[in-house]
């Protein structure tokens, strides 16, 4: 029976194990310039498949690649184009063929929320009530605004717009919403003719250039916040028109509030950002004290899982829309390594910012959180892009990769070796579902222990946050964990009965 059950674990590990197990988001205007124009581009990120396949990356999140009058995208005039200055369709093409012959999954970043002020449907939507496009917006009085109470909103982490409602073309009666800003009016989802048309526009991406899914932005917005349960049955909608042109379609979703408002939307999305535990893990690896974080995280996995039990955490340190979590942490490489030990130890599917790997800094306004990757030194780097003169990231503040590729203890190989051994333990590399289990250590300032259940061997993941070194005693478990399997430091040593731990180390204990 025993034998019985751990074939069934591990053919259920690797049925799972269809799922990216770690992904990388790539800002493509600042990751790599292939023309020599100064913007990074489609062929910029084809070029470097090799360094992402090797650093162990299974999946890339791109930023949007739809012509756009902003430099980020997000406000999107083309559905069905690619800005010039990032290259062609064809372009796109052998970038995906190419990361799949590598292995490696496409994730385009689709903005449906919203579009571009400048987009052809809101050009004509501006024409007035008649126009046929008028109703691919939400429109209404000042009269009708003020009636439902509607004209202001809570600023909210992932928009400070708390004035929605926006004044058109003068003379105009009705204001439209926009809850990014006026330049991004929201579309209107009760129209039928958009859903239609946004379906169509994800299957043509997934049809025409083979994409293997989408990261869905501002998902949670589809509807206002007192509408939710229609945005969580939209993308239930979306999801399974997805599957009729690609069944294992991979879709996450940016939902940016606590467990209990993310867990339904997992109804129709298989994956969505942790933001929480993102912001958890700034905290605990700023300051060096844990506060409950495994308690945490497993009652927010069962509110997860009562609505989809095989749901996707996708788990990060930051992302694009927040200061980078290098100068968050004050630019210090013992701590930026902490930080990397709970991302890539803990349940779920880690996902990088594209430079956190080599401690790349930035803080806002936002063009500074996406400054150029810095793939070698200044004078010999022909793929660093330009378009912005950074002020964070410097060859005087950041090692190059080039640089960091020759060091054994930068925090480039720090990852790597991070990554790697994730990827080469079943109890660390499960992504559906996580296993998390409290350690039963006895608590001590600076420790932070769990462990990874797995029927081919649970391990036993012991953090040091602090400056000192510790000693923890093992107690009753020391026996279920005879071995060291790994440090990333180089001094840990176990008797029978305790384990000491370097400062700002992570040690994994199993058979």
């Amino acid at each position: 029976m025993k034998k019985l059950l751990l074939a069934l674990t591990l053919l259920s590990y690797s049925l799972s194990a269809q799922t990216p197990r770690v992904g990388y988001e790539i800002f493509i205007r600042s990751f790599a310039d292939s023309d020599g124009d100064g913007i990074g581009d489609l062929n910029g990120i084809t070029s470097r498949l090799d360094y992402l396949h090797d650093l162990g990356i299974d999946v890339l999140w791109i930023t949007p690649i739809h012509p756009s009058p902003s430099y980020h995208k997000y406000d999107v005039t083309d559905y069905k184009a690619i800005d010039p200055a990032y290259g062609t369709l064809a372009d796109y093409k052998r970038l995906i063929q190419e990361a799949h012959r590598r292995k490696i999954q496409v994730v385009m970043d689709l903005v449906v929320n919203h579009t571009s002020s400048q987009h052809p449907w809101f050009l004509e939507a501006q024409k007035g009530p008649d126009n046929p496009y008028r109703n691919y917006y939400v429109w209404l009085s000042q009269r009708k605004i003020d009636s439902l109470g509607i004209a202001t909103r809570e600023r909210t982490g992932d928009s400070h717009e708390a004035s929605p409602w926006h004044t058109g073309q003068p003379g105009d009666r009705e204001k439209y919403y926009g809850l990014f800003w006026g330049g991004m009016p929201d579309l209107n989802f009760d129209n039928p003719v958009v859903r239609r048309t946004i379906y169509d526009i994800g299957k043509y991406w997934l049809k025409e250039a083979g994409v293997d899914g989408f990261r869905l932005d501002a998902a949670k917005h589809i509807y206002p916040d007192e509408e939710a349960p229609k945005s969580q049955a939209f993308w239930q909608e979306f999801r399974k028109e997805m599957q009729e042109v690609k069944p294992d379609v991979y879709l996450v979703g940016e939902i940016w509030s606590t467990a209990d408002q993310v867990a339904p939307y997992f109804r129709g999305l298989p994956a969505n950002f942790h933001f929480d535990l993102c912001f958890a893990l700034q905290k605990i690896a700023r300051t060096g004290h844990d506060s409950s974080l495994v308690r945490l995280l497993r009652s927010d996995y069962a509110v997860f899982g009562k609505e989809n039990p095989h749901f996707v955490d996708a788990t990060m340190a930051g992302n694009h829309d927040q200061n980078r979590i290098a100068s968050i942490l004050g630019g210090d490489p013992n701590r930026l390594k902490v930080a990397a030990n709970l991302l890539l130890t803990l349940p779920g599917e880690p996902w990088l910012y594209y430079g956190e790997e080599i401690g790349m800094l930035g803080q806002k306004p936002d063009e500074y959180i996406r400054e150029p990757f810095l793939w070698d030194r200044a004078d010999r780097d022909k793929a660093r892009t330009h378009w912005i003169t950074p002020r964070y990231s410097t060859d005087a503040t950041v090692a190059p990769l080039a640089v960091q590729q020759t060091q054994p203890g930068s925090i480039y190989q720090h990852f790597r070796r991070l990554i790697a051994f994730r990827k080469s333990q079943p109890a660390l590399a499960d992504v559906v579902p996580p296993r998390l289990e409290e350690a039963g250590l006895a608590p001590q300032e600076g420790l932070l222990a769990f462990v990874r259940p797995h029927a081919s061997g649970n391990v036993l993941v012991v953090h040091n946050l602090g400056s000192r070194p510790l000693t923890v005693s093992l107690g009753t478990t020391a026996s279920n964990y005879p071995k060291v399997k790994f440090q990333s430091g180089k001094g840990a040593k176990k008797s029978t009965t305790t384990l000491s731990v370097e400062p700002y180390s992570v040690v994994v204990l199993g058979k």
